[in-house]
């Protein structure tokens, strides 16, 4: 979900940074880097931990989520991910939203956006009940695919992914992985995904035998409205 289907990384690190400048405490580039695709919870240990904040990882917690309700909602798309999801949602192919983040960040997300989250099957986030370790395990994929009503193996799967604990995570699981990394992310993190790309709008779906777009010019508006 985040940084792949919307691009809300970007407006984690910025809730982040805010709260550690209230405390005069920098945060660096580095730590942001290292926070990418893991669970909201790790985010908070780590960033209590390293930058030694006067705040304990529970009240960092708090101020986050007080910050998330009021600005994830704005986070916008990432470019390719509504055609790409109209797309398999046209022809019938069922995707699901498998997530390192709660099922509370989920839902305002899909509060904001209701038409372009209806198109998932199904949506498994890191607080699921049966998930018992967030990415890198592959507990969120396995999950993920067992609520498909044809219970596909895991080779019958393709994940699409920004992060290297994400891509980690599908390796696990024994699927295929699209890796759309951040620009930011070092070449190394990216080695172990099937295939690397820039943008959802290079993916090219008949590499995975699946129907490929259509070329015809479309608009998608119908689903960025906001509105139920």
């Amino acid at each position: 979900m985040d940084g792949t289907v919307l691009n809300s990384e970007v407006i984690y690190h910025q809730m982040i940074k805010k709260i550690c400048e209230k405390y005069n405490i920098v945060y660096t580039k580095a730590l942001q880097i290292k926070l990418y695709g893991v669970t909201d919870k790790q985010i908070c240990e780590t960033v209590v931990n390293e930058l030694k904040m006067p705040i304990s990882t529970y009240e960092f917690e708090r101020q986050l989520g007080d910050l998330a309700e009021k600005l994830l909602p704005s986070a916008p798309l990432q470019k390719g991910a509504e055609r790409l999801l109209t797309h398999l949602h046209d022809y019938k192919i069922p995707t699901a939203l498998a997530t390192n983040s709660t099922e509370q960040a989920v839902r305002l997300h899909a509060t904001a956006r209701p038409k372009l989250f209806g198109l998932f099957h199904h949506k498994v986030s890191v607080t699921d009940p049966e998930v018992f370790h967030g990415k890198p395990r592959p507990d969120i994929y396995l999950v993920a695919a067992s609520r498909f009503p044809d219970k596909p193996k895991p080779k019958q799967c393709l994940v699409f992914e920004d992060s290297a604990v994400g891509v980690t995570s599908a390796i696990e699981a024994g699927m295929q992985v699209v890796m759309i990394p951040d620009a930011r992310l070092d070449r190394e993190h990216t080695r172990h995904a099937t295939i690397v790309i820039q943008s959802l709008m290079d993916f090219q779906p008949e590499l995975f035998g699946l129907p490929p777009f259509d070329d015809t010019p479309r608009r998608y508006s119908r689903i960025e409205d906001n509105s139920p």
